[in-house]
């Protein structure tokens, strides 16, 4: 492995660049949560299918991260270990951003998303790596956490633009002959330009660091192949450090939530603020303008937030803030479908951005001290897996239980998201994640 003194202490500007195509990245998550499931909408798809329509982003995540992680920790060429991939991922998902908006049919739309979700999860475990590779463990906090910081500012921009191209002047109400909004397509194709120039910017202005002798001559002689990877993965999870174990109950209940709110605010706006089920209606094009508003308040939050959070989890650790923040996320789910103004909206939003700007870094932190550096990427792409699986488990339930159960109202769905970040914070909390001295992961000594 690379030795300890052979990386340099980076400044906080030359992380914020390293980090800078996360923004572009997460500015396509953004996208795809504020717009995805209207579009689908918009193309004549019921309530009830739609986490089964979405179903591309956790296969993709579920396959593709593992994969690159381990392939990733076997790479070495000339423009380095994760190089590569960031460049693949890009280009894939500036292809699928810029023709989404472009959907004449929910089967086209749905193929674009796979390609879209495969460049992001192409992208996105060996910019986690990354991080790790990069920096000495003691910038590990705000390194993880400055991602948290982009994803913030990232998506807080993807939700808002829609808003401001209608503030600008655009109708809200302009659609093409298929009902997809204008402000879509705009913001779509804006999106592809962003992640694709953000990413390519932070590889040439901090690229990787050489890798050492030892490191070259382990993977010279590391398998290579499909095979080889999928044995890594194996033994990787066999050989998975406790502290990861306990996260992957944490995760099942933070991801199932935050999938269900994703794909149910709308409707829940739609009928609680402007009283309309219609997802052709004026109405409905209100509620989609207002959750991005909404969403950009609370990714804004999130950006301050993650800033605020470094020496809060070095103090108390990262459990615990993390334990801490997803009560405040939960309170807010449970509160928004009761809400009737659309003002009133941004107050559970604050408690759910202060939720998802821990999400985006504290388990990060707490993963990168307990899992050795040698398997950076696998553990990473693993751990990608703790998140979609609960994304795949509400396609495989959630559309059976939500006429019986939840009586086919969004506002429903809500709430049980809600009561699931309290059982996150419950499992979270039980982790106490500990490093070499028995202290808690990200505390003072």
């Amino acid at each position: 492995m690379r030795y300890p003194d052979s990386k340099p202490q980076l400044s906080a500007a030359r992380i914020l660049e390293m980090n800078l195509g996360f923004l572009g990245l997460q500015f396509s998550f953004g996208l795809q949560q504020g717009n995805m499931a209207p579009i689908y909408s918009y193309l004549g798809a019921s309530e009830a299918s739609l986490p089964l329509l979405q179903l591309a982003g956790p296969v993709t995540g579920l396959l593709v991260q593992p994969l690159i992680g381990a392939w990733s920790d076997r790479t070495d060429t000339r423009w380095g270990r994760r190089t590569p991939y960031f460049l693949l991922g890009a280009v894939l998902c500036a292809f699928g951003l810029f023709f989404m908006p472009l959907s004449h049919s929910i089967l086209m739309a749905v193929s674009l998303l796979w390609i879209l979700d495969a460049g992001n999860n192409i992208t996105m475990e060996p910019y986690r790596a990354y991080v790790s590779d990069r920096l000495n463990p003691d910038q590990h906090q705000f390194g993880f956490l400055t991602q948290s910081a982009f994803t913030g500012l990232a998506q807080m921009l993807a939700f808002l633009t829609p808003s401001l191209l209608v503030w600008a002047g655009m109708n809200q109400d302009w659609v093409d002959t298929h009902n997809i909004p204008y402000t879509a397509r705009i913001a779509f194709m804006v999106g592809a330009v962003l992640s694709f120039g953000t990413i390519l910017y932070s590889i040439l202005r901090v690229p990787e660091l050489p890798l050492s002798l030892t490191e070259r001559a382990r993977i010279a002689r590391a398998p290579k192949g499909l095979g080889a990877a999928v044995t890594e993965i194996a033994q990787a999870i066999r050989d998975m450090p406790p502290a990861m174990r306990k996260l992957a109950v944490m995760s099942l209940f933070q991801w199932y939530a935050m999938a269900a709110y994703w794909s149910y605010v709308i409707y829940t706006i739609g009928r609680s603020v402007y009283g309309t089920a219609d997802p052709q209606s004026s109405g409905f094009h209100s509620a989609v303008l207002t959750n991005g508003e909404m969403a950009a308040w609370y990714n804004g939050v999130a950006f301050l937030a993650a800033f605020a959070m470094v020496p809060l989890a070095k103090r108390i650790g990262a459990a615990s803030l993390h334990a801490a923040c997803l009560v405040l996320a939960g309170i807010g789910m449970l509160w928004l479908p009761h809400i009737t103004e659309k003002w009133m909206l941004f107050l559970p939003a604050t408690g759910i951005g202060i939720g998802w700007a821990s999400m985006m870094g504290n388990p990060y932190v707490i993963l990168a001290g307990s899992i050795p550096p040698e398997r950076t990427g696998v553990y990473m792409g693993i751990f990608n897996m703790m998140i979609v699986i609960p994304m795949l488990l509400i396609a495989a339930t959630l559309p059976f239980y939500y006429q019986p159960l939840m009586g086919g109202d969004p506002r429903n769905v809500l709430t049980l998201c809600g009561v699931l970040m309290f059982c996150a914070a419950i499992a979270v909390f039980r982790v106490r994640a500990t490093g070499a001295e028995g202290r808690p992961i990200g505390a003072e000594a």
